[in-house]
């Protein structure tokens, strides 16, 4: 899909201008100008309706904060990356080379974010990651100029394994896509369920996207676990929780995931989520007002409900915000920039967070379990829970 170029303004003249093509001069440093963002995320196939929400969380955020960032008015650029990888560096470096965008925010695939990550480390640009859980990208390939606002796929899934001894379960099957985060989402679980005292006897997995579960459906109810645990999102999460429940398992072999498989599709699964149990560093039901008044204004704003991506976008708005406030729009003064979003202390509906030496957040990750159509927290399953950073070395 070609690069769509999106311009926010209250002027009626620079929007008919912009409609004829013309462009402010992107001129670095030049405080006049608008500031360039691009966002690259998905906005077709099975993650289409959480790249909305990202983008969605980043726009509030900003707009809550007077619609500009650092002083300055914004110009948006935005391209579909259809959550493919094969599609990432040259979708990226449109935006950057073609669209001169000063910051880049993407992706939800950790795919795609190999390829935005490869463009970020080579031409600089200030990258900020809303979701892709990608291991690399704050581990071997960590950038000075790149920060994630959400998770490593692992650092969900190590306070997983404790949760499910605790209660009993020590024999399991895990089971996942096989791609990127859903083998760095078993790292996590390999780590701490083992540690605990669980024994994994069995890992399973399909393509991605593939949504064809029966044939391993049969082979876990032929295994006989105490417990499945397990990495799905979006679309294919959904049909994986109504599959696991028409084979006859939900009352049987307990379910267990990363928080993703439960996040923003319970409408979709239905009576068969309930009573599954995840952990994830947010949850619809945290009883804290900062997260009451981001839910109420976020449902006023999108006539919907708010869900991790929509939290994760809007953190990733904050920091952009707190960043280019502090240099006042100039994202030219790099080191100082970079100081301010390495020192930044978010004020999250998930809980305060802060970022770590390899930039990824050090935060509560809890323990939810589906009741009633919602991801109820039941307890904290890790405290402050940093990544760690293996191999990360800031050049």
């Amino acid at each position: 899909m070609s690069t769509r170029r999106i311009v926010l303004s209250r002027s009626a003249a620079i929007v008919g201008a912009a409609a004829t093509g013309w462009l402010l001069p992107a001129t670095a440093g030049a405080q006049s100008a608008k500031l360039r963002v691009g966002l690259m995320l998905p906005y077709t196939g099975t993650y289409a309706q959480l790249g909305v929400a990202v983008e969605n969380g980043v726009r509030m955020a900003i707009d809550q904060q007077g619609g500009k960032l650092g002083g300055r008015e914004i110009e948006w650029f935005k391209v579909d990356d259809e959550s493919e990888p094969s599609k990432a560096v040259e979708n990226a470096s449109k935006l950057v080379q073609r669209d001169k965008v000063q910051v880049l925010i993407g992706t939800v695939h950790s795919g795609v974010q190999m390829g935005i990550q490869k463009v970020a480390r080579e031409t600089g640009v200030l990258s900020l990651i809303p979701n892709a859980g990608a291991h690399a990208a704050t581990r071997a390939l960590c950038a000075p100029n790149v920060f994630r606002t959400s998770f490593t796929n692992a650092q969900i899934t190590l306070a997983l394994g404790p949760a499910m001894v605790a209660r009993g379960h020590k024999k399991a099957v895990w089971i996942t896509w096989k791609y990127a985060a859903g083998e760095e989402a078993f790292e996590g679980f390999k780590q701490s369920y083992p540690a605990a005292g669980g024994s994994i006897i069995k890992e399973l997995g399909l393509p991605f996207p593939n949504v064809e579960f029966q044939a391993l459906l049969t082979e876990i109810a032929a295994l006989q676990p105490d417990a499945v645990a397990c990495f799905f999102a979006g679309g294919g999460a959904a049909k994986f929780i109504r599959d696991y429940a028409a084979a006859g398992l939900k009352d049987k072999i307990a379910l267990y995931g990363s928080g993703f498989l439960t996040e923003g599709v319970l409408d979709a699964a239905g009576p068969a989520a309930d009573g599954i149990i995840t952990t994830m560093h947010y949850s619809d039901s945290l009883d804290t007002p900062r997260n009451k008044q981001f839910r109420m204004e976020y449902a006023k704003t999108f006539r919907s409900q708010p869900d991790v991506y929509a939290m994760q976008g809007y953190d990733t708005g904050l920091l952009l915000v707190h960043g280019a406030n502090a240099v006042q729009g100039d994202m030219e003064a790099k080191p100082a920039l970079y100081r301010a979003l390495e020192s930044a202390v978010i004020d999250s509906p998930r809980g305060r967070w802060t970022m770590s030496r390899a930039h990824n957040p050090v935060q509560d990750i809890y323990l939810r379990r589906v009741e009633n159509m919602e991801n109820k927290v039941i307890g904290v399953a890790a405290k402050a829970q940093a990544d760690s950073g293996a191999g990360c070395r800031m050049g």
